[in-house]
């Protein structure tokens, strides 16, 4: 109870920060140039400068948020939605201080890039992508598109990541209409691609691990040998040849990038016919690190070597 207890503060508190650098990316940089950040905070933006005397853009960030968090309540569940509307709401209130009542003047230039489009373009997206990544990252959002993009999007026939672009392109194009200038939605376009890039990064991770798929007729040699080079455990798996319907061994076994080249090279020397495929994996996470990894010569003993570090 108690580990739970941490793990939801750990996650409130994350939020909030989360909540701080998306409003800190957008008002700083995006807003006062009037260029426009993507979903549901795009599209405040945009109504909140149309509105007569410039309606707060705080407001409309909750109040076209937060109904899209509710009305995804049966199919997100209630953590997600009460950590969606937390997010949101500090975004909100961050958005309010920050316009409203701290004395910064975000009425016409950003206070750190002037008037550089470019430099509020890619600052805006990638510090407001920080936030995102985020609140996704620790069971939030902090825009309700995606929401109803998870909802509507398989019944279109389409991805989420289609809807979320089709409904942001949509946005740039009236965002041109109305402005009857097509320079700012095409540097939003700037910030939507630095945005999402961003939030991959910190949603799958910076630091990415390949993970070999390895058919050989010399799994023990291969594991051991593995093993010791780079002290950690493989997961071995019984197979089939699709075509002689001979059996096989498959090992599983993930590296950094900078270790494929030495993987493939042992691999070879033990099997020069093994088969080898490499895909990227994010967030590996390791459950066991004891001792039990560094027996005599470095190997790793039998019981350990469906131990590996893999998900």
């Amino acid at each position: 109870m108690k580990t739970q207890w941490k793990s939801h503060v750990k996650n409130f508190l994350v939020l909030t920060a989360a909540g701080i650098i998306n409003a800190c990316g957008v008002v700083f940089f995006l807003y006062p140039v009037h260029l426009y950040d993507s979903g549901i905070s795009g599209t405040s933006m945009l109504i909140s400068q149309l509105t007569p005397s410039f309606l707060p853009l705080s407001l409309f960030l909750a109040a076209l948020n937060i109904p899209l968090f509710l009305y995804g309540l049966k199919k997100q569940g209630a953590v997600f939605t009460v950590s969606a509307i937390y997010a949101v709401a500090v975004y909100s209130l961050t958005a309010w201080l920050i316009m409203e009542v701290l004395p910064i003047d975000v009425s016409f230039a950003s206070p750190l890039a002037g008037r550089d489009l470019l430099l509020c373009a890619l600052f805006g997206g990638i510090i407001s992508g920080i936030g995102s990544g985020l609140a996704m990252r620790y069971g939030g959002a902090m825009d309700g598109i995606e929401v109803i993009a998870m909802i509507f999007a398989k019944k279109l026939g389409i991805s989420v990541g289609t809807f979320c672009m089709v409904y942001n392109v949509l946005l740039y194009i009236v965002c041109g209409a109305v402005l009857r200038s097509w320079i700012l939605p095409l540097y939003s376009i700037v910030t939507y691609a630095a945005a999402l890039k961003t939030v991959d990064f910190i949603v799958d991770g910076i630091d990415r691990a390949k993970a070999a798929m390895i058919v050989t007729v010399k799994p023990n040699e291969i594991c051991e040998t593995l093993s010791a080079a780079f002290e950690t455990g493989a997961t071995v798996i019984d197979a089939r040849g699709g075509y002689s319907g001979r059996k096989k061994t498959l090992v599983y076994f993930v590296v950094n990038r900078f270790q494929v080249a030495k993987m493939k090279a042992l691999v070879h020397q033990i099997d020069p016919s093994a088969y080898i495929t490499i895909t990227e994996v994010a967030d590996v996470f390791l459950s066991n690190q004891s001792s039990e990894r560094k027996e005599e010569n470095g190997v790793v003993p039998e019981n350990a070597k469906n131990e590996a570090n893999n998900p």
